[in-house]
């Protein structure tokens, strides 16, 4: 089903606000309760929290790129709310494009107002799984939306929220 406009801002604007208040909160509460290097099992040695100032990108890559890193943040998001609102009309896709902004936009935050300072701010990580990165509720978010689209792009049959996929993106 084709969704209005409103409909799909809505959802989108919805997620954004949401997934961004719990990605600050939870970086807030990180912040607060742990010391950096310090390890706090949950689950074994399988899922902890451990605090990390990261200046760079996944698995700490780039760490010397950090303006770079803020400056394609707010490319993506200008293109996303240009490109996607104008064209999206079904709720999968508003949901999709609604957690890749908010993930974005989570840690293009912290670049913008953590030390070392404007634009070259570190993202807090703290979500440490075994034998795999430490990340964040943001990168959370990214690799969701990620992985959804995905999963719809490999099964454009499936009626994701009653319509068939081709009708979801008006055509340019």
């Amino acid at each position: 089903m084709t969704r209005s406009w409103r409909w799909v801002t809505a959802v989108i604007a919805g997620i954004i606000a949401f997934g961004v208040s719990f990605d600050q909160v939870t970086k807030a509460w990180a912040i607060s309760r742990l010391a950096p290097g310090q390890r706090v099992s949950l689950i074994g040695n399988l899922l902890e929290f451990s605090l990390i100032r990261n200046p760079g990108a996944a698995f700490g890559r780039g760490t010397s790129l950090t303006v770079v890193f803020a400056a394609l943040g707010v490319i993506v998001l200008i293109f996303l709310a240009v490109f996607a609102l104008s064209r999206v009309r079904c709720t999968i896709w508003a949901i999709i494009i609604g957690l890749g902004m908010a993930g974005v936009l989570g840690n293009l935050i912290d670049r913008m107002v953590r030390p070392p300072g404007f634009m070259f701010g570190h993202v807090i990580d703290f979500i440490s799984l075994k034998y795999f990165a430490v990340f964040n509720v943001a990168d959370m978010m990214l690799t969701g939306a990620a992985a959804l689209a995905i999963m719809v792009s490999l099964f454009p049959k499936i009626s994701w929220d009653g319509s068939r996929l081709k009708d979801t993106v008006t055509k340019v």
